[in-house]
């Protein structure tokens, strides 16, 4: 079986997705699964905004103060708890994610998609990291098993991998894709948003019947 997932590793439900995806394949210990990682961006032209925090930048953009960006993350914080998910929103430093996604492309070509996912997910959500800073990826993604002069590669030639990440941003768009996560097995059924654990499996139970 083939799960493709369209993503934003700035996505607070995409690492929820995936960890309710994890979750639900356990119940099928023995199938060979092949999971591949589309890139997606929420908001292609974020910039850096230094002194910013997600609050913040959030109350602007959508019109609320500050006190209801702060509720409305309340949630967020609470159902990513319940997937076992550790998530600081007022360490979050707002980045373009568009360099990250073509090092996970890079990943991808070394079998290593999955392993960079979790790196970014949990540098941003969990540990504050600024994604940003070319030294800060050049860390993650040497830590997720890249090689150093690899990555700098990447990050020194902006055209490198990021016809790939354009590539999946227009499929998705072709496929009807209006939101991240989005999961598609085997080309048959597809899971939008980070679904309980149980619509995973009831899904992954239809695809293999």
């Amino acid at each position: 079986m083939k799960i493709e997932i369209w993503s934003d590793i700035m996505c607070p439900f995409c690492y929820i997705g995936k960890r309710h995806l994890e979750v639900a394949l356990k119940a099928f210990p023995e199938e060979e699964v092949k999971i591949e990682w589309k890139s997606f961006q929420l908001d292609p032209e974020i910039v850096p905004q230094p002194g910013k925090n997600v609050y913040e930048y959030l109350a602007e953009r959508k019109g609320m103060t500050v006190e209801a960006s702060k509720q409305m993350h309340v949630g967020v914080v609470e159902r990513a708890a319940e997937a076992g998910l550790d998530y600081h929103f007022e360490k979050a430093i707002i980045s373009n994610s568009f360099d990250a996604h073509r090092l996970i492309q890079l990943a991808k070509t070394k079998g290593l998609g999955d392993t960079m996912e979790e790196t970014f997910f949990k540098a941003y959500f969990t540990d504050g990291r600024d994604l940003n800073d070319p030294d800060t990826l050049v860390e993650l993604s040497v830590s997720a098993g890249l090689n150093a002069l690899d990555v700098k590669e990447v990050l020194e030639n902006e055209e490198l991998f990021a016809q790939a990440v354009r590539s999946d941003i227009a499929e998705a768009q072709q496929i009807g894709v209006r939101g991240v996560p989005f999961f598609v097995f085997d080309r048959k059924y597809a899971i939008s948003g980070a679904q309980p654990v149980e619509h995973f499996e009831e899904t992954i139970r239809t695809v293999l019947a």
